[in-house]
Protein backbone atom coordinates (compact mmCIF):
# COMPACT_ATOMS: atom_id res chain seq x y z
CA UNK A 1 0.00 0.00 0.00
CA UNK A 2 1.51 3.39 -0.95
CA UNK A 3 2.02 5.97 1.74
CA UNK A 4 -0.79 9.09 1.40
CA UNK A 5 1.36 12.07 -0.04
CA UNK A 6 -1.05 14.92 1.42
CA UNK A 7 1.46 16.87 3.09
CA UNK A 8 4.12 16.77 0.60
CA UNK A 9 2.30 17.07 -2.80
CA UNK A 10 -0.74 19.55 -2.38
CA UNK A 11 -0.61 23.40 -1.71
CA UNK A 12 -1.31 25.11 0.87
CA UNK A 13 -4.58 26.95 0.66
CA UNK A 14 -5.23 30.15 -1.04
CA UNK A 15 -1.00 30.91 -1.14
CA UNK A 16 -0.49 31.27 -5.20
CA UNK A 17 2.60 30.01 -6.74
CA UNK A 18 5.64 32.43 -6.83
CA UNK A 19 8.17 31.90 -8.99
CA UNK A 20 11.14 34.01 -7.88
CA UNK A 21 13.35 34.09 -10.37
CA UNK A 22 11.31 36.01 -12.64
CA UNK A 23 11.86 39.61 -11.35
CA UNK A 24 16.26 38.70 -11.41
CA UNK A 25 15.62 37.94 -14.97
CA UNK A 26 13.47 40.87 -15.90
CA UNK A 27 16.24 43.22 -14.11
CA UNK A 28 18.96 41.09 -15.55
CA UNK A 29 18.06 41.43 -18.88
CA UNK A 30 16.62 45.23 -18.76
CA UNK A 31 20.71 45.97 -17.38
CA UNK A 32 22.13 44.25 -20.49
CA UNK A 33 19.60 45.84 -23.12
CA UNK A 34 21.18 49.06 -21.62
CA UNK A 35 24.73 48.36 -21.05
CA UNK A 36 24.33 47.31 -24.59
CA UNK A 37 23.58 50.80 -25.60
CA UNK A 38 25.99 52.20 -23.27
CA UNK A 39 29.09 50.03 -25.07
CA UNK A 40 27.12 51.31 -27.97
CA UNK A 41 28.31 55.37 -27.95
CA UNK A 42 31.67 54.40 -25.47
CA UNK A 43 34.52 54.68 -27.71
CA UNK A 44 33.56 58.14 -28.89
CA UNK A 45 33.99 59.89 -25.38
CA UNK A 46 36.42 62.47 -25.41
CA UNK A 47 38.96 64.64 -27.83
CA UNK A 48 40.60 61.26 -29.51
CA UNK A 49 37.60 59.33 -29.96
CA UNK A 50 35.78 58.06 -32.83
CA UNK A 51 32.73 59.29 -34.97
CA UNK A 52 29.92 56.92 -36.15
CA UNK A 53 28.29 56.81 -39.19
CA UNK A 54 24.34 57.39 -39.21
CA UNK A 55 22.87 55.57 -42.17
CA UNK A 56 18.89 56.56 -42.35
CA UNK A 57 15.85 54.35 -43.50
CA UNK A 58 15.96 57.37 -46.66
CA UNK A 59 20.10 56.53 -47.58
CA UNK A 60 20.90 59.65 -45.96
CA UNK A 61 24.08 59.41 -44.27
CA UNK A 62 25.62 61.61 -41.52
CA UNK A 63 29.13 61.90 -39.79
CA UNK A 64 28.97 62.20 -35.63
CA UNK A 65 29.96 61.63 -32.50
CA UNK A 66 27.50 63.69 -30.36
CA UNK A 67 25.94 61.00 -28.21
CA UNK A 68 22.52 62.98 -28.20
CA UNK A 69 22.58 62.81 -31.93
CA UNK A 70 23.84 59.22 -32.22
CA UNK A 71 21.11 57.89 -30.02
CA UNK A 72 18.51 59.91 -31.51
CA UNK A 73 18.83 58.31 -34.79
CA UNK A 74 19.51 54.91 -33.12
CA UNK A 75 16.81 52.13 -33.39
CA UNK A 76 16.56 51.32 -30.12
CA UNK A 77 13.49 48.06 -29.20
CA UNK A 78 13.75 47.28 -26.04
CA UNK A 79 12.06 49.58 -23.18
CA UNK A 80 15.23 50.12 -20.50
CA UNK A 81 17.63 50.50 -23.02
CA UNK A 82 15.07 53.30 -24.43
CA UNK A 83 15.46 55.11 -20.88
CA UNK A 84 18.93 55.73 -21.65
CA UNK A 85 18.25 57.27 -24.93
CA UNK A 86 15.62 59.52 -23.32
CA UNK A 87 18.51 59.67 -20.10
CA UNK A 88 20.96 61.16 -23.08
CA UNK A 89 17.96 63.33 -24.47
CA UNK A 90 17.34 64.96 -20.56
CA UNK A 91 20.80 65.72 -20.52
CA UNK A 92 21.02 67.63 -23.79
CA UNK A 93 18.28 69.80 -22.77
CA UNK A 94 19.51 70.32 -19.19
CA UNK A 95 23.21 71.15 -20.27
CA UNK A 96 23.44 70.52 -23.71
CA UNK A 97 27.13 68.97 -23.52
CA UNK A 98 27.93 65.75 -22.00
CA UNK A 99 25.40 63.36 -23.68
CA UNK A 100 27.73 60.49 -24.14
CA UNK A 101 29.35 60.98 -20.49
CA UNK A 102 26.27 60.46 -18.87
CA UNK A 103 25.44 57.18 -20.75
CA UNK A 104 28.41 55.69 -20.13
CA UNK A 105 28.15 56.76 -16.52
CA UNK A 106 24.69 55.28 -16.54
CA UNK A 107 25.99 51.86 -17.81
CA UNK A 108 28.74 51.65 -15.85
CA UNK A 109 26.49 52.22 -12.76
CA UNK A 110 24.03 49.40 -14.20
CA UNK A 111 27.27 47.20 -14.69
CA UNK A 112 28.22 47.93 -10.50
CA UNK A 113 24.56 46.97 -9.21
CA UNK A 114 24.50 44.05 -11.45
CA UNK A 115 27.69 42.22 -8.95
CA UNK A 116 25.77 44.31 -6.18
CA UNK A 117 22.54 41.91 -7.26
CA UNK A 118 24.81 38.49 -7.89
CA UNK A 119 25.67 39.18 -3.93
CA UNK A 120 22.26 39.34 -2.70
CA UNK A 121 21.90 42.40 -2.07
CA UNK A 122 18.42 44.08 -2.47
CA UNK A 123 17.58 46.04 -5.40
CA UNK A 124 15.60 48.65 -3.07
CA UNK A 125 18.69 49.04 -0.88
CA UNK A 126 21.13 49.44 -3.95
CA UNK A 127 18.76 52.10 -4.86
CA UNK A 128 18.78 54.08 -1.74
CA UNK A 129 22.98 53.93 -1.28
CA UNK A 130 23.19 54.80 -5.15
CA UNK A 131 21.13 58.07 -4.30
CA UNK A 132 23.13 58.67 -1.23
CA UNK A 133 26.30 58.53 -3.16
CA UNK A 134 25.26 60.63 -6.13
CA UNK A 135 24.61 63.50 -3.37
CA UNK A 136 27.85 63.04 -2.07
CA UNK A 137 29.53 62.95 -5.82
CA UNK A 138 28.01 66.24 -5.97
CA UNK A 139 28.76 67.68 -2.66
CA UNK A 140 32.69 67.21 -3.97
CA UNK A 141 32.50 68.64 -7.07
CA UNK A 142 30.96 71.72 -6.11
CA UNK A 143 34.11 71.58 -3.59
CA UNK A 144 36.24 71.21 -6.60
CA UNK A 145 34.60 74.19 -8.71
CA UNK A 146 36.11 77.48 -9.18
CA UNK A 147 33.49 80.39 -9.23
CA UNK A 148 33.85 82.59 -12.28
CA UNK A 149 32.57 86.26 -13.75
CA UNK A 150 30.67 86.83 -17.06
CA UNK A 151 33.13 89.51 -17.91
CA UNK A 152 35.78 86.57 -17.78
CA UNK A 153 35.76 86.29 -21.59
CA UNK A 154 39.17 84.47 -21.50
CA UNK A 155 37.58 81.62 -19.29
CA UNK A 156 34.33 81.33 -21.02
CA UNK A 157 36.25 80.89 -24.22
CA UNK A 158 38.13 78.20 -22.62
CA UNK A 159 35.32 76.43 -21.67
CA UNK A 160 33.90 76.77 -25.11
CA UNK A 161 36.84 75.34 -26.56
CA UNK A 162 36.98 71.75 -24.25
CA UNK A 163 33.68 71.34 -25.63
CA UNK A 164 34.32 71.90 -29.61
CA UNK A 165 37.89 69.92 -28.73
CA UNK A 166 35.91 66.07 -28.90
CA UNK A 167 34.03 67.36 -32.37
CA UNK A 168 35.41 66.98 -35.97
CA UNK A 169 35.91 70.81 -36.25
CA UNK A 170 38.61 70.72 -33.44
CA UNK A 171 40.46 72.96 -35.41
CA UNK A 172 38.77 75.56 -36.01
CA UNK A 173 38.12 75.89 -32.29
CA UNK A 174 40.14 79.04 -32.01
CA UNK A 175 37.67 80.88 -34.09
CA UNK A 176 34.20 78.75 -32.88
CA UNK A 177 34.37 79.56 -29.15
CA UNK A 178 34.75 83.12 -29.35
CA UNK A 179 31.66 83.06 -31.92
CA UNK A 180 29.77 80.64 -28.83
CA UNK A 181 30.40 83.27 -26.49
CA UNK A 182 29.34 86.33 -27.90
CA UNK A 183 26.28 85.18 -29.23
CA UNK A 184 25.20 84.00 -25.49
CA UNK A 185 26.33 86.93 -23.38
CA UNK A 186 24.70 89.04 -26.75
CA UNK A 187 21.48 87.49 -25.55
CA UNK A 188 21.56 87.67 -22.27
CA UNK A 189 19.52 90.31 -20.24
CA UNK A 190 20.97 91.52 -17.03
CA UNK A 191 19.42 89.92 -14.00
CA UNK A 192 18.13 87.31 -16.12
CA UNK A 193 20.72 85.15 -16.30
CA UNK A 194 18.87 82.10 -15.54
CA UNK A 195 16.42 82.00 -18.02
CA UNK A 196 18.66 82.46 -21.45
CA UNK A 197 17.17 81.11 -24.21
CA UNK A 198 18.81 79.39 -27.30
CA UNK A 199 16.33 80.41 -29.89
CA UNK A 200 16.94 83.65 -29.34
CA UNK A 201 20.58 82.42 -31.52
CA UNK A 202 19.47 81.82 -35.30
CA UNK A 203 22.28 79.50 -36.70
CA UNK A 204 21.91 79.55 -40.27
CA UNK A 205 23.71 76.53 -42.15
CA UNK A 206 25.00 77.31 -46.00
CA UNK A 207 26.52 75.08 -48.02
CA UNK A 208 29.95 76.03 -49.40
CA UNK A 209 33.52 77.52 -48.30
CA UNK A 210 34.95 76.00 -45.24
CA UNK A 211 34.17 76.17 -41.24
CA UNK A 212 36.37 78.81 -40.88
CA UNK A 213 34.23 81.47 -42.95
CA UNK A 214 31.64 81.09 -40.32
CA UNK A 215 30.53 84.26 -38.79
CA UNK A 216 28.55 85.79 -36.13
CA UNK A 217 26.19 89.04 -37.68
CA UNK A 218 24.76 91.25 -35.00
CA UNK A 219 21.42 92.01 -37.05
CA UNK A 220 19.23 89.91 -39.53
CA UNK A 221 19.74 87.52 -41.87
CA UNK A 222 16.98 86.05 -44.64
CA UNK A 223 18.14 82.93 -46.12
CA UNK A 224 15.97 84.04 -49.73
CA UNK A 225 17.19 86.61 -51.90
CA UNK A 226 14.99 89.80 -52.15
CA UNK A 227 12.41 89.46 -54.91
CA UNK A 228 12.58 91.48 -58.27
CA UNK A 229 15.18 92.22 -61.03
CA UNK A 230 15.02 95.67 -61.09
CA UNK A 231 15.32 96.41 -57.78
CA UNK A 232 17.47 97.94 -55.64
CA UNK A 233 20.25 94.95 -54.03
CA UNK A 234 21.63 97.59 -51.22
CA UNK A 235 19.71 100.27 -49.29
CA UNK A 236 21.45 102.43 -46.41
CA UNK A 237 19.02 104.46 -44.08
CA UNK A 238 16.35 101.94 -44.37
CA UNK A 239 13.05 101.85 -43.23
CA UNK A 240 11.70 98.35 -42.64
CA UNK A 241 7.90 97.17 -42.67
CA UNK A 242 6.96 93.87 -41.84
CA UNK A 243 3.53 92.81 -43.53
CA UNK A 244 1.11 90.01 -43.07
CA UNK A 245 -1.13 90.44 -45.97
CA UNK A 246 -0.78 90.08 -49.51
CA UNK A 247 0.25 92.13 -52.41
CA UNK A 248 -2.09 90.54 -54.82
CA UNK A 249 -5.56 90.32 -56.24
CA UNK A 250 -8.01 88.90 -53.69
CA UNK A 251 -9.13 85.41 -53.86
CA UNK A 252 -12.64 83.68 -52.35
CA UNK A 253 -12.26 81.26 -49.84
CA UNK A 254 -14.08 78.51 -52.05
CA UNK A 255 -12.96 77.60 -55.64
CA UNK A 256 -14.89 79.73 -58.14
CA UNK A 257 -14.63 80.42 -62.27
CA UNK A 258 -15.27 83.52 -64.00
CA UNK A 259 -16.86 82.78 -67.09
CA UNK A 260 -15.40 86.04 -69.28
CA UNK A 261 -17.55 86.43 -72.46
CA UNK A 262 -15.84 89.59 -74.04
CA UNK A 263 -12.72 91.46 -74.48
CA UNK A 264 -14.19 94.50 -72.48
CA UNK A 265 -15.62 92.36 -69.41
CA UNK A 266 -11.74 90.48 -69.24
CA UNK A 267 -10.14 94.54 -69.45
CA UNK A 268 -12.33 95.36 -66.86
CA UNK A 269 -11.28 92.59 -64.61
CA UNK A 270 -7.51 93.45 -65.62
CA UNK A 271 -8.38 97.20 -64.48
CA UNK A 272 -9.80 96.52 -61.30
CA UNK A 273 -7.16 94.33 -60.77
CA UNK A 274 -4.30 96.87 -61.11
CA UNK A 275 -6.06 99.71 -59.37
CA UNK A 276 -6.46 97.43 -56.46
CA UNK A 277 -2.50 96.47 -56.20
CA UNK A 278 -1.61 100.17 -56.97
CA UNK A 279 -3.34 101.22 -53.83
CA UNK A 280 -1.45 99.32 -51.99
CA UNK A 281 1.97 100.45 -53.21
CA UNK A 282 0.60 103.75 -53.20
CA UNK A 283 0.37 103.49 -49.19
CA UNK A 284 3.88 101.76 -49.11
CA UNK A 285 5.34 104.84 -50.91
CA UNK A 286 3.09 107.34 -48.63
CA UNK A 287 4.51 105.59 -45.59
CA UNK A 288 8.09 106.23 -46.66
CA UNK A 289 8.95 102.38 -46.80
CA UNK A 290 11.83 101.10 -48.38
CA UNK A 291 12.12 97.69 -47.45
CA UNK A 292 9.22 95.26 -47.04
CA UNK A 293 9.40 92.26 -45.63
CA UNK A 294 6.34 89.96 -46.59
CA UNK A 295 4.91 86.60 -44.91
CA UNK A 296 4.73 83.67 -46.50
CA UNK A 297 0.62 82.90 -47.90
CA UNK A 298 -0.76 79.65 -47.90
CA UNK A 299 -3.77 80.29 -50.62
CA UNK A 300 -2.12 83.02 -52.43
CA UNK A 301 1.00 84.45 -54.27
CA UNK A 302 2.29 86.64 -51.17
CA UNK A 303 3.65 89.36 -54.31
CA UNK A 304 2.19 89.59 -57.35
CA UNK A 305 4.32 89.92 -60.90
CA UNK A 306 2.34 93.36 -61.43
CA UNK A 307 3.02 94.13 -57.94
CA UNK A 308 6.83 93.68 -57.45
CA UNK A 309 7.03 95.52 -61.23
CA UNK A 310 5.61 98.12 -58.85
CA UNK A 311 7.56 97.70 -55.75
CA UNK A 312 11.01 97.86 -58.58
CA UNK A 313 9.57 101.39 -60.28
CA UNK A 314 9.39 103.03 -55.81
CA UNK A 315 12.59 101.33 -55.23
CA UNK A 316 11.86 99.53 -52.41
CA UNK A 317 13.35 96.12 -52.06
CA UNK A 318 11.29 93.00 -51.22
CA UNK A 319 11.67 90.22 -49.09
CA UNK A 320 8.83 87.63 -49.79
CA UNK A 321 7.97 84.32 -47.92
CA UNK A 322 9.27 84.77 -44.83
CA UNK A 323 7.90 81.68 -42.56
CA UNK A 324 5.78 81.83 -40.03
CA UNK A 325 7.65 80.53 -37.52
CA UNK A 326 10.47 83.12 -38.08
CA UNK A 327 8.06 85.66 -37.73
CA UNK A 328 8.53 85.87 -33.58
CA UNK A 329 12.36 85.79 -34.18
CA UNK A 330 12.26 88.85 -36.95
CA UNK A 331 9.69 90.86 -34.77
CA UNK A 332 11.89 90.25 -31.32
CA UNK A 333 15.44 91.51 -33.53
CA UNK A 334 13.67 94.57 -34.86
CA UNK A 335 11.57 95.07 -31.73
CA UNK A 336 8.57 95.67 -33.95
CA UNK A 337 4.94 94.11 -34.44
CA UNK A 338 3.92 92.38 -37.90
CA UNK A 339 1.02 95.16 -39.77
CA UNK A 340 -1.72 92.89 -40.44
CA UNK A 341 -3.65 95.32 -42.94
CA UNK A 342 -3.14 98.26 -45.09
CA UNK A 343 -5.00 100.30 -42.30
CA UNK A 344 -2.13 100.04 -40.22
CA UNK A 345 0.48 100.36 -42.64
CA UNK A 346 1.51 104.11 -41.48
CA UNK A 347 5.29 105.30 -40.88
CA UNK A 348 4.90 104.97 -37.37
CA UNK A 349 4.97 101.08 -37.42
CA UNK A 350 8.21 101.00 -39.66
CA UNK A 351 11.41 100.38 -38.05
CA UNK A 352 14.56 102.20 -38.91
CA UNK A 353 17.95 100.27 -39.96
CA UNK A 354 21.52 101.90 -41.07
CA UNK A 355 21.87 98.93 -44.20
CA UNK A 356 20.00 96.45 -45.85
CA UNK A 357 22.08 94.51 -48.58
CA UNK A 358 21.70 91.16 -50.29
CA UNK A 359 25.20 89.46 -50.39
CA UNK A 360 26.69 86.00 -51.38
CA UNK A 361 28.12 83.18 -49.07
CA UNK A 362 29.17 80.12 -51.35
CA UNK A 363 26.04 79.58 -53.86
CA UNK A 364 23.78 81.14 -51.77
CA UNK A 365 22.22 84.91 -51.44
CA UNK A 366 20.86 86.29 -48.25
CA UNK A 367 19.61 89.80 -47.27
CA UNK A 368 20.91 90.98 -43.86
CA UNK A 369 19.79 94.00 -41.83
CA UNK A 370 22.59 95.83 -39.74
CA UNK A 371 22.69 98.69 -37.56
CA UNK A 372 19.07 98.22 -36.74
CA UNK A 373 17.60 101.27 -34.47
CA UNK A 374 16.20 99.80 -31.42
CA UNK A 375 17.45 96.27 -31.59
CA UNK A 376 16.21 92.95 -29.54
CA UNK A 377 18.53 90.81 -27.81
CA UNK A 378 18.96 88.37 -30.38
CA UNK A 379 21.67 87.42 -32.69
CA UNK A 380 22.24 85.05 -36.23
CA UNK A 381 25.05 83.38 -37.02
CA UNK A 382 26.53 81.73 -40.75
CA UNK A 383 27.50 78.54 -40.64
CA UNK A 384 29.49 77.40 -43.34
CA UNK A 385 31.08 73.93 -44.28
CA UNK A 386 32.57 72.39 -47.87
CA UNK A 387 29.99 69.54 -47.60
CA UNK A 388 26.40 68.64 -46.01
CA UNK A 389 28.36 66.52 -43.45
CA UNK A 390 30.93 68.79 -42.25
CA UNK A 391 28.42 71.33 -42.04
CA UNK A 392 25.64 70.19 -40.22
CA UNK A 393 28.45 68.71 -37.47
CA UNK A 394 29.46 71.82 -37.47
CA UNK A 395 26.11 73.11 -36.39
CA UNK A 396 25.90 70.64 -33.74
CA UNK A 397 29.35 71.14 -32.61
CA UNK A 398 28.24 75.17 -32.34
CA UNK A 399 25.07 74.48 -30.47
CA UNK A 400 27.07 72.30 -28.14
CA UNK A 401 29.73 75.08 -27.69
CA UNK A 402 26.54 77.91 -26.80
CA UNK A 403 24.85 75.09 -24.31
CA UNK A 404 28.16 75.02 -22.30
CA UNK A 405 28.80 79.33 -22.34
CA UNK A 406 24.73 79.14 -21.20
CA UNK A 407 25.82 76.42 -18.68
CA UNK A 408 28.42 79.02 -17.34
CA UNK A 409 26.10 82.31 -17.38
CA UNK A 410 23.31 79.59 -15.52
CA UNK A 411 25.62 78.57 -12.59
CA UNK A 412 28.88 80.36 -12.75
CA UNK A 413 31.42 77.64 -11.94
CA UNK A 414 33.78 75.60 -13.30
CA UNK A 415 35.46 72.43 -13.01
CA UNK A 416 39.02 70.54 -14.68
CA UNK A 417 38.27 67.73 -17.13
CA UNK A 418 40.09 65.26 -18.30
CA UNK A 419 39.28 62.76 -16.16
CA UNK A 420 40.14 64.28 -12.79
CA UNK A 421 36.70 64.91 -11.02
CA UNK A 422 35.69 61.26 -11.81
CA UNK A 423 39.07 60.37 -9.92
CA UNK A 424 38.20 62.29 -7.27
CA UNK A 425 35.11 61.50 -6.29
CA UNK A 426 36.17 58.29 -6.65
CA UNK A 427 38.13 58.42 -3.59
CA UNK A 428 36.30 60.09 -1.67
CA UNK A 429 33.23 58.25 -1.58
CA UNK A 430 35.18 55.01 -1.33
CA UNK A 431 36.72 56.49 1.63
CA UNK A 432 33.07 57.06 2.65
CA UNK A 433 32.67 53.56 2.88
CA UNK A 434 32.62 52.30 6.21
CA UNK A 435 30.52 49.52 6.98
CA UNK A 436 27.15 47.39 6.15
CA UNK A 437 25.47 47.69 2.76
CA UNK A 438 26.01 50.89 2.39
CA UNK A 439 29.47 49.85 2.53
CA UNK A 440 29.50 47.49 -0.47
CA UNK A 441 27.36 50.18 -2.62
CA UNK A 442 29.35 53.18 -2.23
CA UNK A 443 32.45 51.50 -3.44
CA UNK A 444 31.35 50.25 -6.41
CA UNK A 445 29.67 53.55 -7.43
CA UNK A 446 32.87 54.84 -6.55
CA UNK A 447 34.79 52.23 -8.74
CA UNK A 448 32.07 52.79 -11.64
CA UNK A 449 32.71 56.63 -12.05
CA UNK A 450 36.12 55.41 -13.27
CA UNK A 451 34.60 53.90 -16.48
CA UNK A 452 35.07 58.09 -17.57
CA UNK A 453 39.23 58.21 -17.54
CA UNK A 454 39.12 54.45 -18.11
CA UNK A 455 37.76 55.03 -21.83
CA UNK A 456 39.31 58.78 -22.43
CA UNK A 457 42.90 56.55 -21.74
CA UNK A 458 40.91 53.48 -24.08
CA UNK A 459 40.35 55.87 -26.85
CA UNK A 460 43.42 57.47 -26.77
CA UNK A 461 45.44 54.51 -26.90
CA UNK A 462 47.29 54.86 -24.18
CA UNK A 463 47.27 52.05 -20.92
CA UNK A 464 43.89 52.51 -19.02
CA UNK A 465 45.16 50.61 -16.42
CA UNK A 466 47.95 51.83 -15.63
CA UNK A 467 47.25 56.00 -16.95
CA UNK A 468 44.16 55.34 -14.39
CA UNK A 469 46.73 53.99 -11.38
CA UNK A 470 48.71 56.65 -11.58
CA UNK A 471 45.60 58.91 -11.93
CA UNK A 472 44.58 57.63 -8.54
CA UNK A 473 47.81 57.87 -6.97
CA UNK A 474 48.41 61.38 -8.13
CA UNK A 475 45.20 62.58 -6.85
CA UNK A 476 45.82 60.72 -3.53
CA UNK A 477 48.86 62.86 -2.91
CA UNK A 478 46.48 66.03 -3.18
CA UNK A 479 46.85 66.70 -6.79
CA UNK A 480 43.05 67.41 -7.51
CA UNK A 481 43.70 69.40 -11.32
CA UNK A 482 45.56 66.21 -12.73
CA UNK A 483 43.78 64.78 -15.31
CA UNK A 484 45.03 62.88 -18.47
CA UNK A 485 46.34 64.75 -21.27
CA UNK A 486 45.60 63.02 -24.44
CA UNK A 487 47.65 65.22 -26.74
CA UNK A 488 50.78 64.27 -24.59
CA UNK A 489 49.18 61.09 -23.63
CA UNK A 490 50.19 61.39 -20.55
CA UNK A 491 48.98 62.63 -16.69
CA UNK A 492 49.52 66.34 -16.27
CA UNK A 493 47.81 69.41 -14.40
CA UNK A 494 44.85 69.65 -16.58
CA UNK A 495 43.99 73.01 -15.40
CA UNK A 496 47.12 74.71 -16.77
CA UNK A 497 46.29 72.95 -20.27
CA UNK A 498 42.92 75.25 -20.04
CA UNK A 499 40.85 71.94 -20.34
CA UNK A 500 38.10 73.20 -18.46
CA UNK A 501 34.06 72.63 -18.26
CA UNK A 502 31.09 74.08 -16.15
CA UNK A 503 30.42 72.57 -13.33
CA UNK A 504 26.69 71.90 -14.02
CA UNK A 505 27.71 69.74 -17.09
CA UNK A 506 29.24 67.36 -14.03
CA UNK A 507 26.63 67.36 -11.81
CA UNK A 508 23.97 67.34 -14.05
CA UNK A 509 25.05 64.19 -15.71
CA UNK A 510 25.64 62.34 -12.01
CA UNK A 511 22.48 63.12 -10.65
CA UNK A 512 20.52 62.29 -14.61
CA UNK A 513 22.52 59.11 -14.69
CA UNK A 514 21.77 57.98 -11.36
CA UNK A 515 18.47 58.95 -11.17
CA UNK A 516 18.00 56.28 -14.39
CA UNK A 517 20.04 53.66 -13.09
CA UNK A 518 17.20 53.18 -9.86
CA UNK A 519 14.30 53.74 -12.03
CA UNK A 520 15.97 50.48 -13.80
CA UNK A 521 16.49 49.07 -10.91
CA UNK A 522 13.10 49.15 -9.44
CA UNK A 523 11.36 47.50 -12.59
CA UNK A 524 11.13 43.50 -11.52
CA UNK A 525 8.24 42.89 -14.32
CA UNK A 526 7.49 44.06 -18.04
CA UNK A 527 3.90 44.13 -18.56
CA UNK A 528 2.06 44.13 -22.31
CA UNK A 529 -0.88 46.03 -22.27
CA UNK A 530 -4.36 45.38 -24.39
CA UNK A 531 -4.04 47.77 -27.29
Amino acid sequence: MTPKLDNVMMKPKGQAFKDKSKPADVRLSNIQAAKAVSDAIRTSLGPRGMDKMIQASNGEVSITNDGATILKQMNVIHPAAKMLVELSRAQDVEAGDGTTSVVVIAGALLEASEKLLQKGIHPTAISDSFQRCALKAIEILNEMSTPIELSDRETLIKSASTALNSKVVSQQSSLLAPIAVDAVLKVTEPGKEKAVDLKNIKVIQSLGGTVEDTELIDGLVFTSRSAGTNAPKRIEKAKIGLIQFCISAPKTDMDHTVIVSDYAAMDRVLKEERAYILNIVKQIKKAGCNVLLVQKSILRDAVSDLAQHFLDKIKCMVVKDVERDDIEFVCKTLNCRPIASLDHFVAENLVNADLVEEFSTGANKFVKITGIQNPGRTVSIICRGSNKLVLEEAARSLHDALCVVRCLVKQRAQIVGGGAPEIEMALQLASYAVEGVDAYCFRAFADALEVIPCTLAENAGLNPISTVTELRNRHAQGEKSAGINVRKGAITDIFAENVVQPALVSTSAISLATETVRSILKIDDIVNTVS
